[in-house]
């Protein structure tokens, strides 16, 4: 079986996607042209190539131009949809998906609206296409934590719903520590939920401390720098955290210079439990398969090394216990027929 075959045969999970970022050019401008909102683009093709941006001040642009064309419960549910039918065909059965709703707020979008297109498409993702999911609020952390508390308030009416699983924190690292946020974290702790941070993509690895020891982080988004600090790279290797890694997102931001100094295999190698992820797809080259066979050609993986990945993505979820073991099971048994025809 080929690498992509064989890749894309095996059960995933992506840990670490942005919806807003899923927003294709097509989509863009449907949505553009049903909701009247103008961009500095008039076709589908014009809109392609903004997407090939050189430049991170230019993708922060498109991304918020992106967003402003989500106006209605509706437009949210496409763009789920649309990400899910992707994930679907990459071959992953369970993805833990974030969203920013102070970013919808702001332009005048209920939280409501943004939140229930997005469960409800969850939910019909789980139904026709076999994916389950969780739904991340992540917080901006350019915003101060009163903004976040409000947002968070918002969110107790949807506490309920086993769907909406734990909150984040996302935008620009640096001057926005996670100590910032302490006090938001530690009351989404208190209410049961799983919490998550961006921290050492360009941030310190003195953020990717903090958020363990102030934020109380399950799980770790980006944690690149984390390699310059052998001491933190040991509690990280024991405490079993997952770091949710974005080769190309990586590459396109600046963050690693090419992709064969990605540091996901030395991760691997240390004992990290590394997973691959796509974050903001539509505008970074890739979805969570081209992410796989990106750093699997770079870095001459092994078939150990990806099947490790995988497996780290299905551990690393916050799917329960007996979904985890259904799935790995699952696996082992493609990787143990893939040995027996090789």
């Amino acid at each position: 079986m080929e690498t992509r075959e064989f890749l894309q045969s095996l059960p995933k999970a992506e840990l670490h996607l942005h919806l807003e970022g899923s927003l294709e050019p097509a989509l863009l401008m449907q949505l553009a042209r049903k909701n009247r909102v103008a961009l500095p683009f008039q076709t589908e093709a014009q809109a392609a190539a903004a997407y090939r941006f050189t430049q991170p001040q230019a993708f922060f642009d498109l991304y918020r131009q992106g967003m402003s064309v989500l106006v209605e419960e509706e437009d949210f549910y496409a763009l789920t949809m649309a990400y899910l039918r992707r994930a679907a065909a990459d071959g992953c059965v369970h993805v833990e998906v974030s969203y920013d709703p102070q970013g919808h707020i702001e332009r005048g979008v209920p939280f409501a609206v943004a939140t229930d297109g997005i469960l409800r498409a969850l939910k019909d993702g789980e139904t026709e296409l076999g994916v389950s999911s969780r739904l991340i609020l992540s917080f901006l952390r350019d915003l101060s934590e009163a903004a976040g508390f409000a947002t968070y308030r918002q969110a107790e009416a949807y506490f309920a719903d086993p769907r909406l699983t734990a909150v984040g924190l996302g935008g620009a690292e640096e001057g926005n520590p996670p100590e910032k946020f302490a006090r938001l974290f530690a009351a989404a702790k208190g209410d049961g939920l799983r919490v998550v941070a961006h921290a050492g993509e360009v941030g310190p690895p003195d953020y990717v401390r903090d958020a363990l020891d102030l934020l109380m982080i399950d799980r770790l988004d980006h944690g690149n720098r984390s390699l310059e600090d052998p001491e933190l790279l040991t509690r990280l290797a024991k405490a079993r955290m997952a770091l949710t890694l974005c080769p190309l997102s990586n590459i396109k931001l600046g963050v690693v210079p090419d992709m064969s100094a990605h540091p996901i295999k030395q991760m691997l190698d240390l004992g990290l439990v590394a997973t691959v992820n796509s974050d903001d797809p539509a505008y970074f080259g890739g979805y969570l398969l081209d992410n796989y066979l990106a750093v699997s050609a770079a870095l001459d993986l092994s078939p150990l090394d990806l099947v490790k990945l995988v497996c780290n993505s299905i551990e690393g979820s916050f799917l329960a216990r007996a979904d985890k073991a259904r799935h790995l099971a699952r696996i082992d048994a493609l990787v143990a027929l893939q040995n027996q025809s090789a």
